[in-house]
């Protein structure tokens, strides 16, 4: 019996009932012989809730006191599930991320982490507790403030500190059974996935699947440590996530691994840009300056007449007013005519490791879409995926059509989300 981490969403820990819940799962692997580590988010919607608060206070929050306010929901989960604990006889300890030795860069709101440390909580467990700590947080390597992760920063811990651990497993608890091959919200016959590669695992939380977060996947692959999505609201196995199926997850890698929708995204299109050599560059290092992600890129064929071309591309809604603004003022170095950005889109991607090798994916996928009477916007491939931007308001159609044109709909039981989130 090894180490185990563990990881429990808001949802999971949305009141006293089900800390309490949590506490009896945690006590139970403890009970088994596990040394066990706890990763917990912050209760519910916290965040949500202090985000606004912070806006109602400030419209623009400083990023090193917005820090130090959010990270306050997750040393209440630590806290009170650790108590819960100890209520059931067992010895546990609660760490910030900080005192669990998260070390990141100094970029607040979404920090990234340079490396862990957890000397403390070797001590702690080798001592026989449990260890709780506050995910989503950590404490910049220069100038020691704490910083929080991001989108996805509790799971990323997670699996940080299974690296650094060299856990067994790194287990992701939230409110659905695993990952299933779309939304279970949208498509109510969604199967679950057994086991799904990290490659596949990547895409799909890349293209808009929000049970697993990119950043946590791609440290999971990098260290090779296997993920295990469950349900904390049910005893039943959940979907493995690692580089090859181990033991009794020998099954056969489908061509399609599933359907993943994103309504996050934005749309800007720079309009009459002169078709010359630095023009793009131009654009996208200003878009870089501004420390903005971009998604997916098409770039028009020149009009013979003007010399002038367009180019679209995608960022997330969040970050769209700081993309326009970082624009306008490069407006008379670039040389455009024109910005349009349009927030009413979404982007729907087939996922599959098979696709390569399979003809006739790319027509029944573009055939399944005009057949619901979607109209297409942006196209981007990859070996192993189909990305297209739609309009938002055909994305649950569109998905749903794609679903069962690819025979990937359940003849089972309707998929469950058990805390009404997905995650």
């Amino acid at each position: 019996m090894g180490l185990v981490v563990q990881k429990y969403g808001g949802s999971s820990v949305a009141d006293a009932e089900g800390i309490k819940r949590v506490a009896k799962r945690i006590v139970e692997a403890k009970k088994n012989g596990h040394q066990v580590v706890v990763v917990v988010s912050a209760m519910g919607d916290t965040t949500d809730e202090l985000i606004e608060l912070a806006e109602q206070v400030s419209p623009m929050p400083a990023g090193r006191e917005f820090d130090m306010l959010l990270t306050a929901g997750e040393r209440i989960s630590m806290a009170l599930l650790a108590m819960a604990i100890k209520s059931l006889g067992h010895q546990a300890q609660s760490f910030t991320g900080s005192q669990a030795g998260v070390i990141t860069d100094s970029v607040h709101n979404k920090a990234r982490i340079i490396d862990v440390t957890p000397g403390r909580i070797r001590t702690s467990i080798d001592e026989g507790n449990i260890a709780i700590v506050a995910g989503f947080q950590g404490v910049s390597q220069e100038g020691k403030n704490i910083t929080t992760l991001g989108r996805g920063g509790s799971d990323t811990t997670a699996v940080a500190l299974a690296a650094a651990l060299d856990a067994e497993v790194c287990e992701i608890y939230t409110d659905v059974d695993g990952v299933f091959t779309a939304d279970p919200r949208v498509v109510k016959k969604a199967k679950k996935i057994d086991w799904i590669s990290f490659e596949d695992m990547l895409e799909l939380a890349a293209s808009g699947s929000k049970v697993l977060l990119h950043r946590c996947v791609e440290y999971a692959r990098r260290y090779n440590i296997p993920i295990h999505v469950r349900s904390s609201f049910s005893g039943l196995r959940g979907t493995w996530v690692s580089n090859e199926p181990r033991g009794d997850q020998q099954v056969e890698h489908a061509i399609i691994s599933g359907v993943a929708h994103d309504v996050s995204e934005a749309k800007i299109t720079v309009v009459g840009v002169p078709d010359k050599p630095g023009e793009a560059a131009a654009i996208f290092r200003t878009i870089a300056d501004a420390e903005v992600n971009i998604d997916m890129v098409v770039q028009n064929v020149s009009a013979a007449s003007t010399g002038l071309t367009d180019i679209s591309f995608t960022l997330p809604k969040a970050e769209g007013r700081k993309a326009i603004d970082a624009l306008e003022r490069s407006k008379p170095t670039i040389g455009f005519e024109s910005l349009r950005y349009d927030d009413q889109i979404a982007k729907i991607s087939l996922v599959g490791a098979g696709m390569k090798t399979n003809p006739g994916v790319t027509a029944g996928f573009f055939e399944a879409l005009s057949d619901a009477g979607v109209n297409i916007e942006l196209i981007s491939t990859s070996e192993i995926r189909i990305s297209v931007v739609t309009r938002a308001d055909d994305v649950n159609n569109a998905v749903r059509a794609v679903h069962s044109a690819f025979g990937l709909d359940s003849d089972s039981d309707e998929a469950v989300v058990y805390g009404g989130t997905g995650r």
